[in-house]
């Protein structure tokens, strides 16, 4: 085994298991986390790419000797609940992490309405309701607050706040049996109390529910078309828009089966900003619930005066508007019908019924804790009512202390044109820049007798526990991974560079000459070196870099005047030089999505310093 006795004897497990793992940027910053009596156990990743997959396995199985699972599945197939417990089994899960797919939140890209990604956090949020763990982190772009100018962010808290207690549930439905005769009419005391229950319960309890939510509608139509003649009710547009309507919203599968077929042809298609999303979001919007109630709505409106009683009616017009209210909408309602004493009572069984408790989403910057790039992460953090609300992840850097894109890339730049280094060269620092190095610990705090973040990041920083089973290599593809001859070892990894004409040297050159890309435009237009491409950054060797993306020739080198490598990259990200990113390096086009080179996987990731920060938080605070 490559975990030391001596550092798990010590100390209680706490499970983890992290989803959308990517490069696994979250699972190794839990892995780095401990307290005195402390520590996280890794269970299971997931993802969808098999490139992710093979990295995770190579690191955690091969290197690390984890027996941790990997369930390679898209989250959004039906059966991928039921993979994920059977490869769980019995074990109890205490922390669940896990980043949905941001590109449609970012504030880089177009906001595309109906994006098949948003509806990711939904099941996230399923797997939630089924593991029920001590905490679960959801992270994900800061452009995600903006989102449908901040309704996104309602929507995520609301949908944590609905995941219920169920075995608090009864006192709050017996409470309520006995107060609402008090305020409503019977029709809607029983439709409330079935309401609730449809939102509180998940699979067949809420399929039995929802049956009995229907056929109270439906008797409370048949009420209000009592007096309406037979051929009227046959042939009236309103009656008919009533009766068809209830049918619509009885067969949400099939209508969420046409929703879904028609989000994945306009996402597979990049249908946007074109002249088809008009047409195809409208054909996606008939088929929401919130459409088809309000033209029964308005239809119900109409019949008024065919009916014998308007009451009726209005209880119909409640019922329906009712119908589209999540679980703590649904108690909103209900605790502006009571009076002060009910509602008192009433609360603290609320406060009683939910699993979850929440706080704002917290914005981190990755420098402030020890990554030399300004990143900016939201966090959504979900405690469960037994354990203690976090509300903030502490800094563990000084702002005065950050670390410098120089103290991280220094050593790597000896390195040429089209070359592939496979083991450290002597460097020395340029002169210039050669105050900025600092001895530091392992989490980058400025400590005397500690190393550099350079020398760290080829050290790495999971000594403390781990005993390599087997020394880092490479492998193109997974099915590699069962013939040892075909293992790449090296001394250091993904450090390899494009091979570049003159033409795009002398392009970098003025750029980086210039400081930054629009200074250099007039030069370029000169000497007739224009690119389509929109924009290009020249590392600050004195600062943090930007957001690292998945494109390397988006930075330029501060120095070498060239895009930076895998392992530059890597090192930006705080990750370990063992880290091994495997796969291809890169690729063009489409292929990006499906293949996730080695690019992608690290720019896609979470800062592993910032996920142990992350994971250190809960580490304090889990009981």
């Amino acid at each position: 085994m490559a975990e030391k006795r001596e550092f798990t004897q010590s100390r209680q497990k706490v499970t983890f298991i992290d989803l959308f793992a990517g490069a696994g940027g979250i699972s190794e910053g839990f892995l780095q986390a401990y307290t005195a009596d402390k520590y996280y156990d890794f269970l299971l990743a997931s993802d969808i790419n098999t490139n992710c997959q093979l990295t995770h396995e190579v690191r955690y199985n091969y290197q690390l000797g984890l027996s941790t699972e990997f369930l390679c599945q898209d989250i959004m197939e039906e059966s991928f609940l039921s993979n994920l417990l059977d490869k769980i089994g019995e074990k109890q899960i205490d922390v669940v992490t896990g980043g949905p797919s941001c590109q449609s939140f970012s504030l880089a890209g177009s906001r595309s309405k109906f994006d098949k990604r948003d509806n990711l956090f939904y099941h996230y949020l399923k797997v939630i309701k089924a593991l029920r763990p001590k905490y679960f982190v959801m992270e994900n772009v800061k452009g995600i607050l903006t989102k449908d100018k901040g309704k996104f962010v309602d929507r995520i808290l609301s949908e944590i706040s609905s995941i219920i207690d169920e075995a608090a549930m009864p006192y709050l439905q017996a409470f309520l049996k006995t107060k609402l005769p008090n305020y409503l009419s019977p029709f809607m005391v029983k439709l409330w109390l079935t309401k609730l229950d449809v939102e509180a319960y998940d699979a067949l309890a809420s399929d039995t529910y929802e049956r009995g939510y229907f056929d109270l509608l439906n008797r409370q139509f048949k009420v209000i078309t009592q007096g309406i003649s037979y051929k009227e009710s046959k042939s009236n547009q309103d009656i008919n828009t009533i009766r068809h309507g209830l049918l619509l919203l009885q067969e949400s599968s099939q209508r969420e089966l046409i929703i879904q077929s028609l989000v994945n042809l306009k996402t597979h298609c990049n249908v946007n900003n074109d002249h088809f999303v008009e047409q195809l979001n409208d054909s996606i919007d008939q088929m929401c619930e919130e459409r088809i109630i309000r033209r029964m709505l308005s239809s119900l409106e109409a019949i008024k005066p065919l009916t014998r009683n308007s009451l009726d009616v209005e209880d119909m017009e409640q019922a329906l508007k009712v119908f589209a209210l999540r679980f703590d909408d649904c108690l909103d309602e209900i605790k502006k019908l009571l009076n002060r004493t009910d509602l008192v009572a009433f609360q603290r069984l609320v406060d009683n019924v939910h699993l979850y408790r929440i706080d704002q989403p917290i914005v981190l910057t990755a420098a402030d804790y020890g990554v030399p790039q300004n990143r900016e992460r939201v966090l959504f953090i979900g405690c469960r009512k037994d354990q203690k609300l976090i509300t903030s992840i502490p800094t563990t850097i000084k702002e005065n202390d950050r670390v410098t894109v120089f103290e991280a890339l220094w050593d790597l730049d000896m390195i040429g044109n089209g070359e592939t280094v496979k083991t450290y060269r002597a460097t020395q620092p340029i002169k210039q820049y050669q105050s900025l190095l600092r001895a530091r610990s392992e989490d980058s705090v400025p400590i005397r007798g500690g190393q550099m973040y350079s020398s760290w990041s080829k050290c790495g920083r999971l000594k403390h526990r781990f005993e390599f089973d087997s020394e880092p290599f490479y492998v193109k593809t997974r099915g590699e991974l069962s013939s040892r001859l075909k293992y790449q070892k090296m001394e250091l990894f993904n450090h390899q560079t494009s091979q570049q004409n003159a033409d795009v040297r002398r392009r970098l050159q003025l750029i980086a000459e210039s400081g930054d890309y629009d200074s250099a435009k007039p030069q370029l237009k000169k000497e007739g070196l224009e690119s389509n491409k929109r924009n290009y950054t020249v590392l600050n060797p004195q600062g943090q870099s930007p957001t690292v993306c998945t494109m390397p020739d988006d930075f330029i080198h501060y120095a070498a005047h060239r895009p930076l490598t895998v392992r530059e990259m890597a090192r930006l990200q705080s990750f370990d030089d063992s880290f091994v990113f495997q796969g291809k390096r890169q690729t063009g086009g489409n292929k990006r999505k499906v293949e996730i080179p080695q690019y992608t996987l690290v720019g896609n990731a979470v800062p592993p310093l910032m996920a142990k920060a992350i994971a250190n938080e809960i580490l304090n605070k889990i009981d």
